[in-house]
């Protein structure tokens, strides 16, 4: 399916601020960019730049004042997401360099913490995806979706306590279960046609018998029609925003809609939505 998706960003600097932007997505797997638009008001320099973990990234300096950011394109998405149960476990000694460093802890993901629930989790699966999806069953059964019960501290060891989150903390709880049973696990952000609130989406891939798997675990049913933004360790590496000074973000609007009017409903006007969801980064407090 053809989609078109996108986001505007009101922000209000109270200093020149250089911000680090991630709301490209860019060709690969599942997805093709057929259009996009980006806007900046005022007009600034942008300088672009691929991080490590190949993500598209723009960085600008925001003036003192009103600072906005539109973006959108037409992608076109594949309708369905591979599954494979019974996929075996790649050892670790067979993993690509690459994707090695996805088997670690990292900042909201304290997998050297959860090994006992991870093993219970997955007690009476084969090793590998039924592993991963066991888990993602897991948290979607046990673990409550609610906005306004996690911050941008909250980790994967917060929410195994709380049982409660937005999709960021499924995504980290996901991550950190399988890095304890040596599966790697990374986050990724973007896109879901028809989630429901709107909003910017989080979930996990897992790699398995080689490759890639994407699960989510705030969906009852493996959906595809996703847009895929990012990819990293977790939210501290896909913040949609980084921003390093005085800045307020005033209103975030995300839509997502079939690209054929035809197809599905009109186009709406855009959802606000919750910006903690999926995050940004504020360097300027994290450093206070």
């Amino acid at each position: 399916m053809q989609l078109n998706a996108g986001c505007e960003l009101s922000f209000e600097a109270k200093a020149p601020t250089p911000l680090i932007l991630m709301l490209r997505p860019r060709s690969g797997a599942g997805q093709w960019i057929v259009r996009e638009e980006y806007q900046i008001t005022p007009a600034v320099n942008v300088t672009e730049f691929t991080d490590m973990y190949g993500n598209l990234c723009q960085r600008v300096i925001a003036p003192t004042g009103p600072f906005s950011i539109h973006f959108s394109a037409t992608v076109q998405t594949a309708n369905e997401i591979d599954v494979a149960p019974g996929a075996p476990y790649t050892p670790v000694e067979e993993l690509p360099d690459d994707v090695l460093h996805y088997t670690l802890p990292s900042r909201y993901c304290q997998s050297d913490q959860l090994g006992d629930l991870a093993t219970d989790i997955t007690k009476e699966s084969e090793p590998g995806y039924d592993q991963a999806e066991a888990i993602r069953l897991w948290i979607h059964t046990n673990v409550k979706y609610q906005y306004g019960t996690s911050d941008a501290s909250t980790s994967a060891v917060d929410t195994a306590n709380k049982r409660v989150g937005v999709c960021r903390d499924f995504t980290h709880l996901g991550i950190s279960l399988c890095r304890a049973l040596n599966i790697p696990a990374r986050m990724v952000v973007g896109y879901l046609y028809q989630l429901d609130p709107m909003d910017l989406h989080a979930w996990f891939e897992a790699y398995v018998d080689g490759r890639w798997f994407t699960f989510d675990a705030t969906q009852e049913n493996p959906r595809g029609n996703r847009i895929t933004v990012a990819y990293g360790r977790d939210a501290a590496d896909v913040a949609f925003t980084t921003q390093f000074g005085p800045m307020d973000l005033n209103n975030m609007k995300v839509w997502v809609e079939a690209a054929d009017k035809d197809e599905d409903e009109k186009k709406p006007d855009g959802v606000t939505t919750d910006s903690a969801s999926v995050g940004s980064n504020n360097q300027n407090e994290a450093s206070q």
